[in-house]
C-alpha cells in the first residue's frame, strides 16, 4: 500500500495532541491528529488548572471561553479524617510569583472540545490506532491498525501511558505506583451547594477529594493502596460507588452527598502509573524527527493536579520548536525542494527544534514527577509517626508548594 506524505503527524487527541496541533495552527502550520477512537475521549471527567494551565490556554487562544464556564477555586481545606487536627484552611488568594493564583476544576470534555473546535475541518482522524513506526530514510512510517501507511517529516507521540511512540524511543512501561484511584463526577439538577473550595480528606492510607466545576457539577477523586481483592471493582461502578461511600462514611454529609448523587456511568477507577524521573533525565525524549509530550513523556500521579496543566505547557513549547525549525527551514529552502519531499538539512533543523522542545522540558518533568510522587506518598503513608509528620507539619506547607510547582510561564506562541 502507497503511503499518503503529511509533513506533522501528532498520535493522540488528548490534552497534549491537540494543544500541540492549535499551536502549530496559530503559528500557521497543518498537522495530522491520529485518534485510536471514534470520537474525542474525555476518561478522567475533569482537571485541576492552576496558572501554569491558564497561561497556556491563554497562549492558545482558548482561556476565555473556558473561563466563563468553570468557577475560580478560591481556597483549599485539608482535613485528617483519623486525628483531632483541626482542617487546615489556606486562601488561594494570595500574590504569587505570577500574581494571585487562579485555580479552576475544568472539565476534560469542555477543554478538549474547545481546542477542536479551533482546529481546520480535517485536522483530526478518528479511528485510527498506530500499531508501528519504521524509518524510511528521513521520513517516518505511521503504520495504523487498518492497513494503511502514512509517510511524515515529524511524528510528535502524544499516545498516553501505552504510548507506541515512547516504545519506539526506548522508554519503559510506565510504573505502577502502588496506588489506584477512583474517579466520579456528579452533576447535580439544581446548585449542589458547595462553596468553591478544593476540599481534601486524608487518613488511615486513603485520599479524596472534592472540586466544584461550576454551580451544578463537581469532581471528586478517592486514592488508595489497593488489595487483590479489589481487582474486581476497576469493572464495576456500582460496587466503585459502594466502596468509596463505605471508606468514607464518616465525611460531611454534603460532601457523602455529591458521592451519592453521582451516576454510575460517571465512574472510572484506574491504576496511578508514572515514569522514573530519572527516565526523563536520561532517555531519550526525542530522537531524529519523533519525540513525545503529555502522558507520554511524563505520567505522573495525580498528587499535584499537574498532568494536563504540564501537558498544556508541552503543547505550547513544542509547537513553537518545531515552527521555528520549519520556518527557517522554508526560508532557507524557498523553490529549492519540491512538496512532500525531506532532504538531510531539513531534518537537521527539525531534530534540531524536537531537542530544543527536550531542554526545555526535561528538567520541568523531572520536578514534577517527583514531587508528585513524594506527596502522594505522604499524604496516603499509614503509622503514627507518618500521620503526626503530614497532620501537623505538611498539610501546612501543602498549598504553597501547589503554588509554587505551578508557578511556570510557557511563553507565548511567537517564533523569533
Amino acid at each position: 500500500m502507497e503511503a499518503s506524505v503529511e509533513d506533522i503527524v501528532i498520535v493522540g487527541a488528548g490534552i497534549a495532541g491537540l494543544a500541540t496541533s492549535l499551536g502549530l495552527h496559530r503559528l500557521g502550520i497543518r498537522s495530522l491528529v491520529l485518534e485510536s477512537s471514534d470520537c474525542l475521549r474525555v476518561t478522567g471527567f475533569a482537571f485541576t488548572t492552576w496558572n501554569n494551565a491558564w497561561k497556556a490556554l491563554d497562549a492558545l487562544g482558548v482561556a476565555d471561553s473556558l473561563r466563563q464556564q468553570h468557577q475560580q477555586i478560591h481556597g483549599m481545606v485539608v482535613t485528617s479524617t483519623t486525628s483531632r487536627q483541626p482542617p487546615s484552611e489556606k486562601s488561594l488568594k494570595s500574590e504569587g510569583k505570577y500574581g494571585e493564583p487562579e485555580i479552576r476544576c475544568v472539565r476534560r470534555k469542555l477543554l478538549l472540545e474547545a481546542m477542536a473546535r479551533e482546529l481546520p475541518i480535517g485536522t483530526i482522524k478518528y479511528s485510527s490506532k498506530v500499531v508501528s513506526i519504521e524509518e524510511s530514510g528521513y521520513f517516518k512510517l505511521v503504520h495504523l491498525a487498518d492497513g494503511s501507511i502514512l509517510k511524515t517529516k515529524v511524528l510528535i507521540g502524544c499516545d498516553g501511558v501505552n504510548s507506541v511512540a515512547a516504545k519506539w524511543l526506548g522508554f519503559k512501561k510506565p510504573a505502577f505506583a502502588g496506588r489506584s484511584a477512583i474517579r466520579g463526577f456528579s452533576d447535580f439538577k439544581c446548585s449542589h451547594g458547595l462553596e468553591p473550595i478544593f476540599l481534601e480528606f486524608l487518613g488511615d492510607g486513603v485520599k479524596s477529594g472534592f472540586l466544584p466545576c461550576d454551580d451544578q457539577t463537581v469532581y471528586w477523586f478517592f486514592s488508595w493502596r489497593p488489595s487483590s481483592q479489589d481487582k474486581e471493582l476497576e469493572s464495576n461502578p456500582a460496587e466503585m460507588k459502594q466502596f468509596v461511600l463505605s471508606m468514607l462514611n464518616n465525611l460531611p454529609d454534603k460532601v457523602k452527598t455529591v458521592l451519592e448523587n453521582t451516576a454510575l456511568d460517571s465512574i472510572i477507577s484506574s491504576p496511578l502509573r508514572y515514569r522514573h524521573p530519572w527516565e526523563v533525565l536520561w532517555g531519550n525524549i526525542t530522537k531524529g524527527n519523533v519525540c513525545v509530550a503529555g502522558d507520554a513523556l511524563h505520567p505522573m500521579t495525580p498528587d499535584l493536579g499537574q498532568g494536563g496543566c504540564s501537558a498544556l505547557e508541552d503543547g505550547v513549547v513544542l509547537a513553537r520548536c518545531i515552527a521555528e525549525a520549519l520556518t527557517k527551514t522554508r526560508q532557507r529552502k524557498v523553490g529549492e525542494t519540491a512538496a512532500g519531499e525531506l532532504d538531510k538539512d531539513e531534518f537537521r533543523m527539525i531534530e534540531t527544534g524536537l531537542n530544543n522542545f527536550a531542554k526545555e522540558r526535561r528538567w520541568r518533568s523531572f520536578e514534577l514527577i517527583s514531587t508528585a510522587y513524594v506527596v502522594g506518598f505522604m499524604q496516603e503513608s499509614k503509622g503514627k509517626i507518618m500521620t503526626f509528620l503530614r497532620d501537623k507539619i505538611f498539610s501546612a506547607f501543602l498549598v504553597g508548594l501547589l503554588i509554587k510547582r505551578a508557578e511556570f510561564d510557557c511563553g507565548k506562541l511567537i517564533i523569533s
